[in-house]
């Protein structure tokens, strides 16, 4: 159970000894899954859901995974449980990118005006913001979908958000300001040193350079190269097809 966060461990006092420490041990197993294995951290959640579905974090855990694969109807019911479990709003932005990939904008914004900011951290707030940005998107309001993002956090000198700068140069792309779009996808590449985003190859594509893979090119001439047989060429070279142009009298 130490490897939980503090409230995590908490919510699963509730349960038996034996039984926190197994629903802990999955829930680890989440986190360390979801990312790369997220099929394979979806069964550990679902096992942790059926041993301890009252707790919040083990309500979120499912939910995070199901939003992760792209099951938002899952995820939505998943996360608004843990939301009404837990009583804190934490979840919102999730929640409200839930019904944008449903294909409910609209929603997704009255998500978002319904949340109790005051009592979310700033990087849960970025996160509204991300995603208030792209529901503006989705109902053709470009210039709102650059306002929203035009908060304080955007020009923090330290400790600023790569995702943050990336939705905000990927809005102004979508407006039609390619100088703007550039400066800010150069801002994001600056601050990405994860690889969360793709702003490096979005700020080439601005730019109209062409990523050459040479391992594949190599690739793909080996396969050529394979794909010749020996002895036709054998063959060809003891018959003069080899040579189309050479002295055929």
């Amino acid at each position: 159970m130490r490897s939980l966060d503090r409230a995590a461990r908490s919510q699963l006092r509730t349960l038996s000894k034996e039984n926190a420490e197994g629903v802990a041990q999955h829930l680890v197993m989440v986190s360390r899954l979801i990312h790369d294995e997220p099929e394979a951290a979806l069964a550990h959640a679902e096992v942790a859901a059926r041993r301890a579905g009252r707790v919040a974090a083990v309500r979120e855990a499912l939910g995070l995974v199901a939003y992760r694969l792209g099951d938002f109807q899952r995820a939505l019911r998943e996360l608004r449980t843990a939301r009404r479990l837990s009583g804190t709003d934490h979840l919102t932005a999730h929640i409200a990118d839930c019904e944008r990939g449903l294909g409910e904008p609209e929603r997704a914004l009255a998500v978002i005006r319904a949340a109790n900011l005051a009592g979310l951290d700033e990087s849960e707030r970025v996160e509204l913001a991300i995603v208030a940005s792209g529901a503006r998107r989705d109902l053709g309001q470009l210039d709102a979908a650059v306002a929203v993002l035009e908060i304080p956090a955007l020009r923090r000198r330290s400790g600023a958000s790569p995702r943050l700068a990336y939705a905000y140069a990927d809005a102004l792309f979508a407006r039609g300001d390619l100088t703007a779009a550039r400066t800010w996808f150069a801002r994001a590449a600056e601050l990405d040193v994860d690889l969360e985003t793709d702003a490096a190859e979005r700020l080439d594509e601005i730019d109209g350079v062409v990523v050459i893979d040479a391992l594949a090119e190599d690739e793909l001439a080996e396969n050529a190269d394979d794909s010749v047989d020996p002895g036709e060429h054998e063959a060809g070279q003891a018959t003069g097809m080899a040579d189309p142009e050479g002295d055929q009298a």
